[in-house]
């Protein structure tokens, strides 16, 4: 309904302001205007976030490459107080109400606001800004189109006391020259709802979104344009589809729009720039995020496995792309250089399973899972015995430092001479701890492992000699070794020294005494990584 009620709002002003649009004048020159403002901290009590200051840089640097937005037409602000930010909003006004006096002269002037919020206020730190007096100081200004950005918890009330929604985006119309007069606003999240940040973009998912889009992958209808209507349905679709998978839930950009005219606002141009920036160009199918310097450099953009738009327009540098498929990854580093297009395939990029990535701590996942089977020989525990041969079971559990394991394992050896023939069974449990170091196609570890056995020897003799049953605890140490297999499968061989401490009877009697025997164990298998 809401819905519904909205888009027929727009279909309403856009007809109904078709004819003055008509008779608009030539293009005017378009003077653009930025405030962008981070901060991390909130008020006493309020977590301190990571990325806020980081997600304004970020748009900065995208307004600044790519919007037509000059270095002197742009404020950042990080870790500032409500004053300063106050008097910022004030003073660009004034420079806006300069510029739109010349003629032949229109304005936009986009605030962004990164940081701690609620219904009421924006958190500076200790000093709160009013979401009123906030929106007041954007939609005073003079400026012919007004765009205010805000990421932060419940910022929808910025959009929904006024009617907006948090519906799907519909076209937004604007006219020829730029916006004609109007106002619109964007917010990460709807009034009750938290807005996440994430450790493996490095910043929150809404402006993550928002900037991959206006670096190319919102550029919906191909045109090297991305107008403002293009990143907000890709901010919006790509937020609410990562967050629909975090612990915390879905989260809903809302929108409040109120503008005349028709037209489209373009607020990066990507054509314009390319001779100064290079072009990464990714296949379809498969989710890529591109990483500043290394993989431990900032995520400068997204490309979703969804998205019909397969570049992203990068300054020229060196990046780290990481692929992400079923049950592996692709990574590895490319440069991107000025006025070229790379085409970033499979070939120019390292398979990397899932438990290395674990390992290496690549954020993505922080454990992986999955089982194990296998054969297994063990050498004899008595004197005289056969080797053990069997199989084992298994479920093994990957973090970044420590590996965890647990087999379930059977194995049969036989005795002969020329009185009896003996068979001997063993059924045991272990887990096994262990550390593991990557290579480029194989992966070693060492580890030790503990467990307990259940023991049995059956006789055939002319004789009396009942079986015999028995418990032996078992500890000791290992070495392994693991080769990545396609589809998320890997070889594993694994040799271990161990000692063995049961109950022993000699032969002819009843009498037993404890004692250790030891034997070396060899397990080669096959597993998955989940």
């Amino acid at each position: 309904m809401i819905r519904r009620r909205s888009a027929a709002l727009a279909a309403a002003a856009a007809c109904g302001l078709a004819a003055a649009a008509s008779v608009t004048p030539a293009e005017a020159r378009i003077e653009r205007f930025a405030v962008l403002i981070g901060n991390n901290a909130g008020e006493k009590g309020e977590v301190e976030l990571r990325y806020a200051e980081d997600d304004a840089s970020k748009m900065y640097d995208v307004l600044k490459d790519l919007g037509g937005f000059p270095p002197a037409n742009l404020v950042l602000l990080r870790s500032e107080g409500a004053d300063t930010v106050r008097r910022t909003l004030i003073t660009m006004n004034d420079r806006v109400r300069a510029a739109i006096s010349s003629p032949d002269t229109d304005v936009l002037y986009l605030v962004y606001y990164s940081g701690h919020a609620d219904a009421n206020a924006l958190h500076l730190g200790p000093t709160p800004l009013s979401l009123t007096e906030f929106e007041q100081l954007v939609r005073g200004s003079a400026a012919s189109a007004r765009l205010l950005i805000v990421d932060s918890c419940r910022s929808g009330a910025l959009t929904r006391v006024k009617g907006g929604t948090s519906a799907p985006p519909f076209v937004i119309k604007l006219d020829q020259r730029l916006a004609g007069q109007g106002m619109v606003t964007l917010t990460s999240s709807s009034g009750n709802e938290d807005a996440q940040e994430s450790d493996e973009l490095k910043g929150s998912f809404f402006t993550h979104a928002l900037v991959s889009g206006l670096l190319g992958t919102a550029d919906a209808d191909r045109d090297g344009a991305v107008s403002l209507e293009e990143a907000y349905r890709h901010a919006y679709e790509s937020t609410l589809r990562a967050t629909s998978r975090t612990w915390a839930g879905a989260q809903h950009p809302t929108f409040r729009y109120d503008l005349r005219g028709q037209g489209k606002l373009v607020l990066t141009e990507l054509p314009v720039h390319a001779s100064l920036r290079g072009v990464l160009r990714f296949p379809a199918g498969r989710a890529y995020l591109v990483m500043r310097d290394s993989s431990e450099g900032a995520v400068v953009a997204e490309v979703g496995a969804s998205d019909a738009t397969r570049t992203v327009s990068l300054r020229p540098g060196r990046y780290f792309v990481r692929g992400r498929g079923p049950d592996f990854l692709l990574e590895g580093s490319v440069d991107a250089g000025a006025g070229q297009t790379m085409d970033v395939g499979d070939e120019r990029l390292s398979r990397v399973m899932f438990a290395r990535l674990v390992r290496k701590g690549g954020g993505v996942r922080g454990v992986a899972h999955g089982p194990a089977a296998g054969y297994q020989l063990r050498t004899p525990l008595v004197p005289g015995d056969s080797l053990c041969h069997g199989g084992f079971v298994g479920y093994g559990i990957e973090l970044q430092h420590l590996g965890v394991a647990s087999r379930l394992s059977a194995c049969r050896s036989a005795f002969q001479n020329e009185h009896v023939t003996a068979s001997d069974d063993e059924l045991g449990l272990d887990v096994r701890l262990s550390r593991s170091w990557d290579l480029p196609v194989i992966s070693l570890g060492v580890g030790v492992d503990v467990g307990l056995a259940v023991l049995r020897q059956q006789f055939e003799t002319a004789g009396r000699a009942p079986d015999r049953h028995g418990l032996a605890g078992a500890f000791g140490v290992d070495a392994g070794v693991n080769i990545d297999l396609p589809e998320g499968f890997y070889l594993g061989v694994e040799a271990a020294a161990q000692t063995y401490v049961f109950k022993q009877q000699r032969a002819g009697s009843d009498e037993g005494e404890v004692g250790p025997a030891v034997a070396m164990r060899l397990r080669v298998g096959v597993g998955m990584s989940l």
